[in-house]
């Protein structure tokens, strides 16, 4: 068998359409991609001191080369009291220029390309001049690590300003040349604490149910939309199940996911699991004891030890979240990306007939760049990703995100010109 869609071994005619479906173009709000394939935020630790790199350009110009419709640049903070990390892009003027470059190369590769933009609450490693925000006060266990040991709850005021810090950062990626912009509403950070019961113990009409915990990131939602929805495709990452006794639940997933759809979202990313809590829920499999060896900043290695502690093995298995997302396809109308240990053309076939909209993925194209149009040409038929992990680690290391195995998709970035 040759040409478009050939595999290494035969896919009944059923699954090969299933698989070509994948490669049709999606519209999304404003935005239409060629494919359904996006690479999904994953932060690469490319940015020294806030600013994209010539790395950080290369690696997106050479997910666009190696064929996703959309690629995601990680966690841009709203502003400078939002960030988590030292080298955190934050998404302000002065790092327009540079963030322009990154989308015009990407866009010379025919791709088109996400701003996910956050807020990190009291999930920040960096010491501000008070406490950091939260949806609740108190003791907060993130500061452990970095010795801020209480936060701060936020006061409608503070919530009215972040909106709005959100609103400004959707408008600069616009400037800055982004096609879509993802709101981070998961794992951990700001606008999860909120939604999160974990972290939200309000008795205001910002806590207690589900639908007052979601008053705020909802706000946060329509200020965006409001703003940009127009131009750019408006995306809500969120964690449809917290994996972790007292969070959120698959339930609750669904919830939200109606809660968003409600607001006018334009794509939904299903993403599960919390930073702190249950890690392995976020990427399906544990992380080896051995990744902390390789990493250089104290704060995350002493971080990536205490959840050693808490943390039983996990081992990785192929969308390893379809059971939960399953339930949440079946709750909504929006269009929906399914992340979590997508690895073959089976798989994505299996997606596309399942109803889901994308596909989202970090890892296998952090292993090869060029993974979705070797999938298309039949050149191969699944990942050699092993879901390691150590690409996750590498994130904190001077040399920021890479695949330690080596990735076939070398050629892809090498040959595009480094950004001026």
């Amino acid at each position: 068998m040759t040409g478009p869609f050939a595999l290494e071994i035969t896919m009944a005619g059923t699954e090969q359409q299933q698989l070509a479906q994948a490669y049709t173009p999606l519209t999304i709000g404003p935005l239409t991609l060629r494919n359904r394939f996006i690479k999904s935020a994953t932060n690469e630790g490319m940015s020294p001191d806030g600013v994209p790199s010539r790395q950080l350009v290369q690696f997106h110009a050479g997910m666009a080369a190696g064929g996703v419709g959309l690629t995601t640049v990680a966690y841009c903070a709203v502003s400078a009291d939002g960030c988590t990390l030292p080298n955190q892009i934050c998404m302000d003027r002065p790092t327009l220029p540079h963030l322009r470059a990154l989308t015009d190369a990407v866009h010379a590769e025919n791709g088109a390309v996400s701003a996910q933009i956050t807020h990190g609450g009291c999930f920040t490693f960096i010491k501000g001049p008070g406490r950091p925000l939260s949806a609740s006060g108190g003791f907060n266990k993130i500061g452990l690590m970095s010795g801020q040991y209480l936060k701060q709850e936020m006061s409608v005021a503070d919530m009215q300003g972040v909106a709005a810090d959100f609103a400004t950062a959707a408008e600069l990626a616009r400037e800055a040349g982004f096609d879509a912009v993802e709101i981070h509403m998961g794992h951990g950070y700001l606008l999860s604490q909120f939604i999160s019961p974990l972290y939200n113990k309000r008795r205001d009409e910002y806590g207690g149910s589900l639908a007052n915990r979601m008053r705020f990131p909802r706000q946060v939602l329509r200020r965006v939309l409001d703003a940009v929805g127009d131009e750019l495709a408006v995306i809500c990452k969120y964690s449809i199940t917290e994996g972790v006794r007292g969070g959120n639940s698959i339930d609750d997933g669904v919830g939200i996911a109606r809660e968003l759809a409600a607001e006018g979202a334009h794509l939904l990313v299903l993403s599960a699991g919390m930073n702190a809590e249950s890690i392995t829920t976020m990427f399906g499999s544990s992380f080896p004891p051995e990744n902390r060896a390789v990493v250089t900043n104290p704060v995350m290695k002493g971080a990536m030890f205490l959840q050693s502690l808490v943390e039983k093995p996990v081992p990785f298995r192929e969308l390893y979240l379809l059971e939960h997302a399953r339930k949440v396809r079946a709750a909504v109308d929006v269009p929906l990306a399914y992340l979590g240990g997508v690895t073959s053309a089976a798989g994505v076939a299996q997606l596309m007939s399942e109803g889901f909209d994308t596909l989202a993925m970090g890892r296998v194209l952090i292993h090869d760049p060029a993974w979705v149009n070797r999938l298309r040409e039949g050149q191969i038929q699944r990942s050699g990703c092993t879901a390691c992990n150590r690409c996750v680690t590498m994130m904190y290391t001077e040399g920021g995100t890479s695949c330690v195995l080596g990735s076939q998709g070398d050629a892809v970035l090498n040959r595009i010109p480094a950004a001026g």
